[in-house]
């Protein structure tokens, strides 16, 4: 497919608002960015990001953290946004998420705190000791695929090449190629290692930008998987800090687990872009909830 731009692809149209009121927003949650049934909650940072983007006078989201309520489902919704604060470098806002059940009355779906600036004006020095993740080169990875076939009894990307088994509709939209070494999970053998990698871009070759990091971070498989479990991973809270605009290219992606307990367990993320700088870091505390 060819590639779009930053403002016309479907990842805009689907995160697009509209300004009903001062500080309200209307809003359309696409069937086409869920997972199962529930809407996936990285598109809702976005959307929300998207928001308060508006209401806020400076660019770029730096910190927006969400409590996510209720499951989300495809369909209208309202954003309400408040500002808290302005000031010359930064800005600090809150908004929240919110549908109606058939008999009219209103469930709150997300609350989200952020932070927002000017990343173009941030100085340049960078001192780290944090390194990109080793992950394979793209052709080597594994995708997804939507409606896979299979051949041999083993899932087939349209191209050829195999594919990640219990795609969702989210699937389609993203261009996902996993590192071999965490998909352990797809074949009956998952690693216990509680990682996940991998390249990620939109299906439709738009380039990444602040806002699209935070569906970043949470598009891909849950680390849960390869920690041997099996069912649905919701988020209970999403905390994701923006630190570069990402240039042109595919992201690397890195997640890892290092505490599953009580039913809960914490992902820390990690985003570079194609000229190896950490562009977004992120850590979601999750629910999990087997299946028998």
């Amino acid at each position: 497919m060819a590639s779009v731009t930053v403002g016309n692809s479907e990842f805009d149209r689907d995160t697009a608002v509209t300004r009903s009121a001062p500080g309200v927003y209307d809003a359309h949650l696409s069937e086409g960015w869920t997972i199962i049934n529930a809407v996936n909650g990285g598109y809702l940072l976005a959307l929300m990001g998207r928001a308060l983007g508006d209401a806020l006078p400076h660019p770029d989201p730096l910190t927006v953290t969400a409590h996510y309520l209720t499951a989300s489902v495809p369909g209208p919704a309202v954003v309400r946004t408040e500002v808290i604060r302005t000031g010359r470098t930064l800005s600090t806002g809150a908004a929240t998420l919110v549908q109606y059940a058939d008999d009219g009355s209103e469930v709150e779906r997300m609350r989200v705190l952020a932070t927002y600036g000017d990343l173009a004006a941030l100085p340049d020095d960078v001192r780290t000791t944090a390194k990109p993740p080793a992950i394979p080169p793209y052709e080597h990875c594994l995708g997804t695929s939507p409606t896979p076939e299979r051949r041999g009894g083993t899932p087939m990307a349209p191209d050829g090449r195999p594919a990640i088994p219990g795609s969702t509709a989210i699937a389609g939209r993203l261009d996902l190629r996993l590192d071999p070494a965490t998909v352990g999970w797809a074949v009956g053998a998952p690693s216990g290692k509680g990682e996940m990698r991998g390249w990620f871009g939109l299906a439709d070759g738009r380039d990444p930008d602040p806002l699209s990091l935070l569906l970043t971070v949470d598009a891909l498989p849950p680390t849960a998987f390869e920690l041997g479990l099996r069912g649905w991973v919701p988020t209970v809270e999403l905390t994701c800090h923006v630190r570069h605009r990402p240039a042109p290219g595919p992201l690397r992606v890195a997640i890892t687990t290092r505490n599953l307990a009580g039913g809960f367990l914490e992902e820390d993320a990690e985003v570079w872009d194609s000229e190896d700088r950490l562009v977004a870091q992120s850590r979601q505390l999750a629910r999990t909830i087997l299946v028998q």
